[in-house]
Formats: C-alpha cells, sequence, structure tokens
C-alpha cells in the first residue's frame, strides 16, 4: 500500500518562502508521476504541478509558474515543492498525490495534507 505524507507546511508572511516534503513509501515497483495540489477555504482541489519520471517533465499552473518548482530525491522517495515570492492567495492546504492518470497526476493516492498560510 502506498502511503504519502507531507510536511513543510506553516505561516509565513507575504513574499516569503517555503519548501514542502511529500515522502512516500510502500512502492513496489517503479512510480509513474507525483503531483501537488491544494485546496483554499471554500474552493476546489487544483492541480499546480506534476513531475512524470519517465520524461522528466515537469508541469505547473500558471499562477505558480515562475515562484514553485517541483523537484524529487529519488534516494529518498521524496517529492518537493518550492514555494517562493508567496502571497496570500497561496494560502490553503496543500496536498500531494501519485501514479494517477488525471490532471496534475490525480486519481491514485494521495497524502493527508499540510497547511500553508501567507499573511499580508
Amino acid at each position: 500500500q502506498v502511503q504519502l505524507v507531507e510536511s513543510g507546511g506553516g505561516s509565513v508572511q507575504a513574499g516569503g518562502s517555503l519548501r514542502l516534503s511529500c515522502a512516500a513509501s510502500g512502492y513496489t515497483g517503479s512510480r509513474y508521476c507525483m503531483g501537488w495540489f491544494r485546496q483554499g477555504s471554500g474552493k476546489e482541489r487544483e492541480g499546480i504541478a506534476a513531475l512524470y519520471f519517465g520524461s522528466g517533465r515537469t508541469y505547473y499552473t500558471a499562477s505558480v509558474k515562475g515562484r514553485f518548482t517541483i523537484s524529487q530525491d529519488n534516494t529518498k522517495n521524496t517529492l518537493y515543492l518550492q514555494m517562493n515570492s508567496l502571497k496570500p492567495e497561496d494560502t490553503a492546504m496543500y496536498y500531494c498525490a501519485a501514479d494517477g492518470r488525471g490532471d496534475y497526476c490525480s486519481g491514485a493516492y494521495w497524502g493527508q495534507g499540510t497547511q500553508v498560510t501567507v499573511s499580508s
């Protein structure tokens, strides 16, 4: 059973940075993709970044492109999201996903989330 555990969330002022981590365990084979999602209060969950392991390609939604960077450490089975120039509208619960076939790798495995709060 694949398990994903996010960490690294917290409170930061606008313009600040945070790095989220997503530790994956329980894999018995190769990984297909991993992604990051977020859900603000009263909003739908949205995909914001994804990494496809076979091609190495990364994808970002427009609102985070140029500010957020998705990366991974194979030796640690960990996915990262470096978030710079944070804005109050980035406030949300952030989730990682793995090996889905939906947009931004959604649809298979999910973590429990980590809260990010950006104050102005």
